[in-house]
């Protein structure tokens, strides 16, 4: 549900707001603020305390859908009084967005933490799995989340796909990425590159199967996926590229995208201190692709 705060009447908060309009229970609004429930244009709860903003946008489910649990842990690799670096699973949003919200690492870290101020300073789409990084204080969340926007941050990925003899790595890949509104896809186009990868194949079996490594030095929607598949080797698992697929049924959790962001390195901009960290999780079809392809 959309909400637009009118103008020509007061209140002081967005919860004044919301407790009159929308007439809920006693503690039903507060308890949906509490959860991060409530959301805005940015796609980040909203404290409850939040100043009223005639034409201001929030973005609810007043009666939550029944959301299917993902039966996977979100491991923490890092904690200190500023950020949480967790281990995300496959399956599992980053933060609420349509029809996930309760399932939403940022949810279930507020939950188990207990600290309902917690924000992600970026995302990673739900299919890939590997490191996300939080903020615990929100005053604070705008300078790590400058540390993505200005490029500060060195990622590598780690993907599987088939080999290609003919296709000569390691290399960079440059390339135009636009992603219209309502597509479910991203495409290459002409024009200034905006997408830049760098691509090396970190080892290979004799199957045909290969471990790749890819540093982006750009975060253009679906980049790496859509590089991959412009190489000839789309991803394993990947339901859109090279062409898109029916959607998996709710609770199909069978051959997740083999893409992994495998290691997150910067200079914290509050205390200085130099991060890397590294994801301890592994590629199911790499140990056995015969078992992640089996149909169950």
């Amino acid at each position: 549900m959309r909400v637009r705060l009118p103008a020509g009447e007061r209140w002081t908060t967005v919860r004044e707001h919301l407790v009159q309009r929308l007439s809920a229970a006693d503690g039903v609004v507060d308890g949906m603020f509490a959860a991060g429930l409530i959301v805005g244009a940015d796609g980040e709860p909203v404290p409850a305390d939040t100043p009223y903003a005639p034409g201001m946008f929030l973005w609810f489910h007043r009666e939550l859908p029944a959301e299917v649990p993902v039966p996977f842990p979100l491991e923490i690799v890092y904690r200190d009084e500023h950020i949480v670096v967790v281990d995300k699973p496959h399956f599992l949003a980053t933060t609420p967005r349509g029809s996930h919200v309760a399932q939403t690492a940022l949810a279930r870290l507020r939950r188990e933490l207990g600290i309902p101020q917690l924000g992600a300073a970026h995302r990673l789409d739900r299919l890939t799995a590997g490191l996300v990084l939080f903020t615990v204080r929100p005053e604070e969340r705008g300078a790590y989340q400058t540390l993505f926007r200005d490029r500060l941050v060195r990622k590598e990925y780690e993907a599987l796909a088939p080999l290609d003899p003919a296709l000569e790595l390691p290399r960079t890949v440059r390339s135009r990425i636009v992603k219209e509104r309502g597509s479910l896809t991203a495409r290459e186009v002409e024009g200034e590159p905006n997408a830049v990868t760098r691509v090396e194949v970190a080892e290979s079996r004799p199957d045909g199967l290969g471990r790749y490594r890819l540093v982006p030095a750009t975060g253009q929607t679906h980049q790496l996926r859509v590089h991959m598949n412009a190489l000839g080797v789309p991803i394993l698992g990947d339901p859109l590229y090279p062409e898109v697929t029916a959607p998996a049924p709710a609770g199909d959790f069978r051959r997740p995208l083999q893409l992994l962001a495998r290691t997150l390195e910067f200079t914290d901009p509050v205390t200085g201190v130099e991060h890397r960290f590294d994801s301890g999780r592994r590629l199911a079809a790499w140990a056995s692709y015969e078992e992640w392809a089996a149909v169950q």
